[in-house]
């Protein structure tokens, strides 16, 4: 069975080390609001919940193979990158203590062998794991409020992998209209059309074995300002997070986070901007990103998901 295709960029950009912005949370949509979309979405509480691979994973990123059919879960919800391929870990597992109460099934997502099938680029390489959405239902516009959340369970320290830089990566896939100019000899020719970008959230970690740290931590940065750049936002601690973006009518995307699986409020806002300068016009999906050391030796650091959702007010 193929997957429908989608487009990502890397997670590498320049950090932009600024405080935190608040606004009014009146003029805020707070993840969650509206109806809960029941054709997208998943609970992972069926005991027969499986990730189908099919074959070999992905690469178009790197040496342009999507090697079809990609993978997907046999409940149809969620499928493969085409461009840079699914995680080798991808399996239910009882969830972890403090999870949503009277949930008995979560995802846990982790990776080995990241980047092209078969090569050991021993840098820092992702995986994606997608939720079929605008395959479901179709791109949802701006106008009717979109969002999305997730909860999200970070293991202790001792059980990430050892390396300082970015672990994973929660996203949403949205898009706009732009206007591009090409110049052929004396003369200019604009068009308009549709530009996909990913604004969300990335975990960072810092080893203590890193001579830059004293000690284990973790951070979560978003993506981000005006001009793309990420922003520094809250310590992270082991045990379960909360996290959701919406986007509101203007084609502001908001973000928010707390510790804990509550339901996310207006006092959980971490901050807002137009990613890149874009005002979104369609929320299309959200996604995950997995990263380890492509070394052929190191597993990824293992998260757990649970209940991510899909939001709109009407």
């Amino acid at each position: 069975m193929k997957s429908p295709a989608l487009s990502y960029i890397r997670v590498t950009c320049f950090v932009v080390a600024i405080p935190i912005f608040f606004v009014n949370a009146q003029a805020q949509l707070v993840p969650g609001t509206g109806i809960k979309l029941q054709q997208v979405g998943d609970d992972f509480e069926d005991e027969a919940w499986q990730w189908i691979p099919n074959g070999y994973k992905s690469s178009k990123e790197q040496d342009e193979q999507i090697r079809s059919p990609t993978g997907y879960s046999n409940n149809q919800r969620w499928f493969e990158s085409p461009k840079r391929g699914m995680p080798d870990h991808i399996v239910r597992v009882a969830t972890p203590a403090g999870g949503i109460p009277g949930s008995k099934g979560s995802l846990k997502i982790q990776t080995l062998n990241s980047g092209v099938p078969g090569i050991n680029s021993n840098k820092m390489e992702q995986d994606d794991l997608v939720m079929s959405c605008s395959s479901r239902i179709g791109a949802i516009s701006a106008s009717r409020s979109p969002s999305c959340t997730c909860r999200i369970y970070l293991p202790p320290f001792d059980k990430w992998e050892d390396r300082s830089g970015t672990h994973f990566g929660y996203r949403i896939d949205t898009k706009t209209t732009i206007t591009e100019s090409k110049k052929k000899f004396l003369f200019s020719k604009s068009s308009r059309k549709q530009e996909e970008y990913w604004p969300g959230y990335f975990i960072e970690f810092h080893s203590s074995h890193d001579p830059r740290f004293k000690e284990d931590e973790a951070t979560l940065l978003i993506r981000g300002d005006h001009l793309g750049h990420e922003v520094k936002s809250l310590k992270l601690t082991p045990g379960w997070w909360t996290l959701g973006m919406s986007v509101s009518g203007d084609g502001q995307v908001h973000f928010y986070g707390k510790p804990g699986v509550s339901d996310l409020t207006a006092a959980d806002h971490l901050y807002s901007s137009f990613p890149y300068g874009y005002k979104a016009e369609y929320f299309a999906t959200h996604f995950f990103n997995v990263c380890n050391q492509n070394d052929g030796r190191t597993w990824s650091t293992p998260f757990i998901i649970d209940d991510p959702a899909i939001y709109s007010i009407r």
